[in-house]
């Protein structure tokens, strides 16, 4: 049974290689762990997927458009819910989760290119690492979508 759409907040996630094929992930700020996760945020009401991506990837991780390629999309929408404890409290309790269109972009840049001290930093650090990195390291609620997307993406990786 697919979840209703409505319950989930609209997202869009950012899959950033490097000519090593090597993929992007921050330390994220506000979590207490070492957790690693992918660029990701969320899509402004009648804002068109792909250019949510871009935008909240130079919020985030100071990556302007012309640094990078688009390589694909995510052929469907990921869903993935979170604690209901955190759900209470985040998003003021409209969501259970997040639904999340995933890009896939070539990194054309130099680390000079990349800013995690942004206005509103959502990373503490940052790292290129292997495809099997990702999924031992995320919070435990985004591990079936980055398996999914590893084998969506594979043809790139």
């Amino acid at each position: 049974m697919k979840p209703n759409p409505k319950d989930y907040r609209p997202n869009v996630g950012m899959m950033i290689i490097n000519q090593k094929k090597e993929i992007f992930v921050g330390k994220r700020i506000d979590h207490p762990s070492d957790f690693w996760q992918m660029p990701q945020g969320g899509i402004d009401a009648q804002e068109i997927p792909s250019i949510a991506a871009l935008r909240e990837m130079e919020e985030e991780v100071g990556i302007k458009e012309n640094k990078v390629e688009l390589l694909t999309e995510s052929q469907d929408w990921y869903y993935y819910s979170i604690p209901k404890d955190l759900a209470k409290t985040l998003w003021k309790g409209k969501y259970k989760g997040q639904r999340q269109k995933w890009f896939l972009y070539q990194f054309k840049g130099t680390d000079k290119d990349i800013n995690i001290h942004t206005e509103h930093p959502e990373f503490s650090d940052y790292k290129w690492v292997t495809k099997d990195f990702l999924v031992p390291n995320i919070v435990p609620f985004k591990k079936d979508i980055y398996e999914k997307l590893l084998e969506e993406f594979k043809d790139y990786l």
